[in-house]
């Protein structure tokens, strides 16, 4: 249909700075995969009513879901590191073992693109089916020029394969490869694959990993220099581990997003409300290393700092595929309300992404709908490995 109405007992727009934005005994009315009205079914203009319509009933509507971090493409997995850990393996016995990122980076770079992509739709496939329509993916376990454009290849390639939007980021600053020392594989490896993806049209956005077992504000500082000369916005792993200056950094550059923040503080909180920088949560992560320092969403909140939240589905420190588990993370581990959860995985995350045709019910925006066999939007992160999604709607196709 290029345009209809639907409605169903509960609407969750999204739109506005803070809350669910309720209607009940709503409808939305879709044109030419947009939405062209919201409100309640009683005030639908005159010009739609003759539109064929779906009633959903006692459902619940929101945006379609966005999951802003990811790592999705990669070769191999660490369950054989997991079970050595559980078997009281230390993270260095591990390394030494040739495990940790560079035996995701071995893997990657052995791994063929078709190889990449049937594994990535694997996973690509389960955010989908929790309602999911936007999935950033990042680059990151190559750490040479041809794997890392190899990877974001095959991201590209997953929406044209999938009713799915793909954003692709450039996270050359991951880790510095074994035998090179940072400031040479910086200038050497990453900012001249960074040039070369963009040349290929394979980036979106740019990111670090600012930590003291990865790279310094100094050397990141000079990526995202690298980045802003090609006119891409940046985003940086910040605060994850330690106290780092990596939030800082992201303020500074006016970053789209600021992500983990563990080790954050008031001050950086306050740079980023400064700065319109998100800060995205990954209490995936944060479960899976058993780390115990929550980021100060107080403070977040206190500052006004837009908050989304993320799988940050990768094979070594969050294996998780589920966006509403990590929604109910978000708020078991993190304390968020159910309302911080679903706006962390909407609006929120739209901005994370410099998006802003998508995370909202409001005339305007793309027609990227779910529909859930709930009656309250509280029950989507209240849930624990339930998935009640009815219906997807992607570019207003039902």
């Amino acid at each position: 249909m290029n345009a209809y109405v639907i409605t169903a007992e509960t609407i969750a727009t999204m739109a506005g700075p803070q809350g669910y934005g309720l209607i009940l005994g709503g409808a939305v009315a879709v044109s030419d995969g947009a939405i062209a009205w919201v409100g309640p079914l009683a005030d639908l203009p005159a010009r739609f009513t003759a539109l064929p319509r779906r009633d959903y009933g006692a459902r619940t509507i929101t945006p379609a879901l966005i999951d802003c971090h990811t790592h999705i493409v990669h070769g191999g997995n660490r369950a054989r590191e997991f079970e050595m850990r559980l078997n009281g393996a230390s993270y260095q016995d591990i390394a030494r073992a040739g495990g940790g990122i560079i035996s995701t980076v071995t893997a990657t770079r052995a791994a063929s693109e078709a190889d990449l992509l049937a594994a990535a739709l694997m996973r690509l496939d389960a955010l989908i089916a929790q309602g999911v329509a936007v999935v950033e993916v990042k680059s990151g376990y190559g750490l040479d020029v041809e794997t890392e454009l190899k990877m974001l290849r095959v991201a590209r390639s997953l929406g044209a394969v999938r009713p799915v939007r793909i954003i692709t980021t450039f996270l050359g600053a991951h880790a510095v490869p074994a035998g090179m020392d940072a400031d040479s594989y910086i200038d050497t490896i990453c900012i001249p694959a960074l040039r070369a993806a963009h040349t290929q049209g394979l980036v979106d956005a740019v990111d670090g990993f600012c930590e003291g077992i990865a790279f310094t504000p100094a050397q990141i500082a000079r990526v995202f220099d690298a980045a802003r000369a090609l006119g891409l916005p940046v985003k940086l792993h910040a605060e994850q581990l330690s106290p780092f200056g990596g939030t800082a950094l992201a303020a500074q550059y006016s970053a789209l997003s600021a992500d983990h923040l563990e080790y954050a503080s008031d001050a950086d909180a306050a740079a980023l409300a400064a700065s319109g920088t998100v800060a995205v949560l990954l209490p995936g992560a944060f479960y899976a290393i058993r780390e115990t320092q929550m980021p100060p969403v107080a403070a977040f909140r206190a500052h006004g700092v837009p908050m989304a939240v993320a799988t940050d589905w990768n094979p070594g420190s969050s294996p998780l595929g589920s966006i509403l588990l990590a929604m109910n993370m978000a708020c078991t581990l993190f304390r968020l309300t159910p309302a911080e959860a679903l706006a962390g995985t909407t609006r929120n995350a739209a901005r994370a992404l410099g998006l802003a045709d998508c995370g909202e019910i409001r005339a305007g925006l793309r027609a990227d709908l779910t529909v859930w066999d709930v009656q309250s939007p509280a029950e989507l992160p209240y849930g624990i490995a339930i998935t009640p999604l009815h219906a997807r709607i992607f570019g207003g196709v039902l």
